[in-house]
């Protein structure tokens, strides 16, 4: 049987390693960081990850790509199978230095699943080389989504951002929220914008694209997450969707390109 065990992927001779592992509904795996970058990609179902820069969401048909000792954990949203390629520093070094979405295009997609049945330490001009480079070479310029939740630091903006995730469908403004939080408007909208890189409404309009791609998943229709979501009718929420993400919500959860 081919381990599950990421300790087990880091240190082999060769730049790139492929893991399958399959995950039950709502796993947990604790904040953990890798000598080696790691792509993970949910072959099937939703990952939820996390890092102390934020949240992201892996949905099918994407990838999260995390650099070099980046500590990160991850949540599972339904089963997963997750598979994941970890590589070295030196062959990374054209990705980016910071944790990414990316679009999976077919051909890596099947080029993932090939490296987690090759040999770990594949040899020198076979077909897992041949696998490894060309994952490589499709990573060398990846499309990038836009499925990052950036987190603060400061502990009253956290409490904030909480109560915004608490109930994503409130439309309190943020003079209610800082008030909340126990800090000025102005001094708590000139720490978002420097921790988060993004203002208030920016980023509850992010928090809930986040949680939609979640919610959508899970199989629950436009109408019920728009509800949810407080978004006045369906097709308000579609164009909010359409705009991040340049397609509609059953386009991007069926990999659509268009």
């Amino acid at each position: 049987m081919r381990s599950t065990d990421p300790a087990d992927y880091q240190h082999v001779s060769r730049p790139v390693a492929a893991m399958a592992k399959d995950f039950k509904p709502g796993s947990v795996v604790a904040p953990h960081l890798h000598p080696r970058g790691q792509l993970l990609h949910a072959a099937a179902g939703v990952m939820e990850v996390t890092a102390a820069t934020g949240l992201w969401l892996v949905p099918p048909m994407r990838a999260l790509w995390v650099p070099p000792a980046v500590e990160h954990g991850l949540r599972t949203i339904g089963a997963v199978a997750m598979r994941t390629v970890y590589i070295t520093p030196e062959a990374a070094r054209r990705l980016p230095r910071s944790c990414t979405v990316i679009e999976v295009s077919p051909l890596l997609r099947e080029l993932i699943e090939a490296a987690t049945v090759e040999p770990v330490d594949y040899a020198e001009d076979s077909r897992g080389e041949a696998v490894a480079r060309l994952i490589l070479h499709e990573l060398a310029s990846p499309r990038t989504i836009p499925l990052h939740l950036p987190w603060p630091r400061d502990p009253r903006l956290v409490r904030l951002c909480r109560r915004v995730l608490d109930d994503l469908a409130d439309e309190a403004g943020f003079e209610v929220l800082a008030e909340a939080a126990g800090a000025s408007t102005r001094t708590l909208a000139r720490a978002f914008q420097r921790e988060t890189g993004m203002g208030f409404l920016r980023w509850r309009q992010q928090a809930r694209l986040v949680e939609a791609l979640s919610q959508l998943s899970q199989g629950l229709s436009v109408s019920v997450v728009a509800a949810r979501l407080g978004y006045r009718s369906p097709s308000a929420f579609t164009a909010m969707f359409r705009r991040a993400l340049g397609t509609t919500p059953g386009h991007y959860m069926a990999g659509s390109d268009t």
